[in-house]
């Protein structure tokens, strides 16, 4: 069985910073990509970025410029520093992950963490 963990979600005014980080546990061989995604109250779930496992990176274009993502591979963990918050980044964060195991790939989700940027 695997779990993703995500930490590091709260509340922070405009312009502030927030460091997301997401560790993946259980009887993993190896993990593909690793990213990010978010939903916010009666939207969509988006992609905000994503990194493979040779460290290829995509980000939406909302975010570009201001979100950094980046993964520890001997931890299994994959960070997204966000910076200069903007009130449309509140959304809940979901962790995502294409991990191999024992009985083959699947695609893994965390519970999500809340991001919230007010004044």
């Amino acid at each position: 069985q695997v779990q993703l963990v995500e930490s590091g979600g709260g509340l922070v005014q405009p312009g502030g910073s927030l460091r997301l980080s997401c560790a993946a546990s259980g009887s993993i061989v190896s993990i593909d990509t690793m990213g990010w995604n978010r939903q916010a109250p009666g939207k969509a779930r988006e992609l905000v970025a994503w990194m493979s496992s040779d460290s290829n990176t995509n980000y939406v274009d909302s975010v570009k410029g201001r979100f950094t993502i980046s993964r520890d591979n001997a931890k299994n963990t994959v960070y997204l520093q966000m910076n200069s918050l903007k009130p449309e980044d509140t959304a809940v964060y979901h962790c995502h992950a294409y991990i191999r195991t024992g009985q083959g790939n699947g695609s893994y989700w965390g519970q999500g963490t809340q991001v919230t940027v007010s004044s």
